[in-house]
């Protein structure tokens, strides 16, 4: 049972990214699967999940209308759309389903 995560690197600000969290094991659809980072420094904070009941979304303040999380039941994967990225969004970036987190990410914003 793990998930995998994909997709982060150096990006300029105002640029995007798209992670990927893939699950082996099991299924992510029985799974409220929410996004965390953590910056240097500071502590672990969530920002953005979707339900695994009727695959409702939320975000915090600070990315509603920048970033976007989808699930594709089919390959098993959720998924975060990064847009407009800032160099305050560097942050190692976490996907987590219950009990289970993912392999860390990181995302670089950065000139």
């Amino acid at each position: 049972v793990q998930l995998v995560e994909s997709g982060g690197g150096l990006v300029q600000p105002g640029g995007s990214l798209r992670l990927s969290c893939a699950a082996s094991g099991f299924a992510l659809d029985g799974n409220t699967i929410g996004w965390f980072c953590q910056a240097t420094g500071k502590m672990r904070e969530g920002f953005s999940c979707i339900s695994k009941t009727d695959g409702g979304t939320y975000y915090t303040g600070s990315v509603k209308g920048l970033f976007t999380i989808s699930r594709d039941n089919a390959k098993n994967a959720v998924y975060l759309q990064m847009n407009s990225l800032k160099p305050e969004d560097t942050a190692v970036y976490y996907c987590n389903a219950g009990a289970t987190w993912g392999q860390v990410t990181q995302v670089t914003v950065s000139s």
